[in-house]
């Protein structure tokens, strides 16, 4: 892989997000395409891809505090907009409660909301958690900017749907917990994987609530719609050379290291340590 670089604002012009939603692509029609800077130039911009509950959120934050670039969550945006009684909340309600993915044109306002924002505040670069998740978000998103790297976490389904049914969030700090104690034996080809609790400190213990989407059918179905309409997003970043996969060897103490090393970014997190 190549050497991490420095990164530019993502688009000088955001906005142009909203009108490419029904819109072909191309280097010959986007405006954007003639003032993007040099990847010497610049920093990380990143996507993360895996199915729900696999912890892009977990990985994709320590990243961006390592590297200095902000993340961007759609899932968190969704959550946002479902707790402010905005006028997306009650459509959203709905469909996260039944399990399905968010339409193409809401996931875009609200990212190009964030974008906003953060072009605004002077931010610089980002790491995209959970976008984009189909091929027409994917094309979307070419147009506007340039993604240098897209890291697929990968994780065995009953893995997986033990990780989300253990999820807790504190509701006073908005903390991310986890209660299940996995302990999966390797068999028929797969390797055995072991993943701790992430515990929550004593103050938080009372105040745990479980997310309303994280039941058993709501999981499998969410787990199944995403296998459906991933495939076709990894193929894209694959067939251009932008796709790693990474299988998640267990909890964050095995596969935090190994992630580094898989990004070449190994000894960096030593370096930033040594500076400080």
């Amino acid at each position: 892989m190549a050497a991490i670089t420095r990164l530019a604002k993502p688009s000088s012009s955001i906005s142009y997000l909203r009108r490419c939603l029904s819109t072909s692509i191309s280097s010959e029609t986007n405006p954007l395409f003639s003032s993007r800077k040099d990847p010497k130039d610049r920093n990380v911009q990143w996507v993360f891809l895996g199915c729900p509950g696999v912890g892009k959120g977990t990985y994709a934050s320590r990243l961006c505090s390592l590297l200095g670039v902000p993340h961007i969550a759609t899932g968190d945006l969704v959550r946002e907009e479902l707790a402010s009684s905005g006028p997306l909340s009650q459509q959203l309600s709905e469909i996260v409660n039944q399990g399905k993915l968010v339409s193409d044109q809401i996931i875009i306002n609200l990212l190009s909301k964030r974008l906003e924002a953060g072009e605004a505040k002077g931010e610089s670069g980002f790491i995209l958690d959970g976008f984009p998740r189909t091929i027409n978000q994917a094309e979307i998103l070419e147009g506007v900017t340039d993604i240098d790297l897209v890291v697929n976490l990968k994780l065995q389904e009953d893995v997986l749907l033990e990780k989300c049914l253990g999820r807790r969030i504190c509701s006073e700090c908005g903390k991310n917990f986890n209660l299940a104690s996995i302990n999966v034996k390797g068999e028929n080809g797969n390797p055995g994987i072991s993943m701790a609790p992430l515990l929550p400190p004593a103050h938080c213990t009372v105040k745990l609530i479980t997310r309303s989407d994280d039941t058993e059918a709501v999981v499998k179905e969410r787990l199944r719609v995403y296998s459906e309409k991933s495939q076709p997003v990894e193929e894209f970043y694959r067939s251009r050379g932008k796709l790693l996969e990474f299988d998640l060897p267990g909890g964050i103490p095995q596969s935090w290291p190994k992630l580094l090393e898989a990004l070449n970014l190994d000894d960096y997190e030593e370096k930033q340590s040594a500076a400080a």
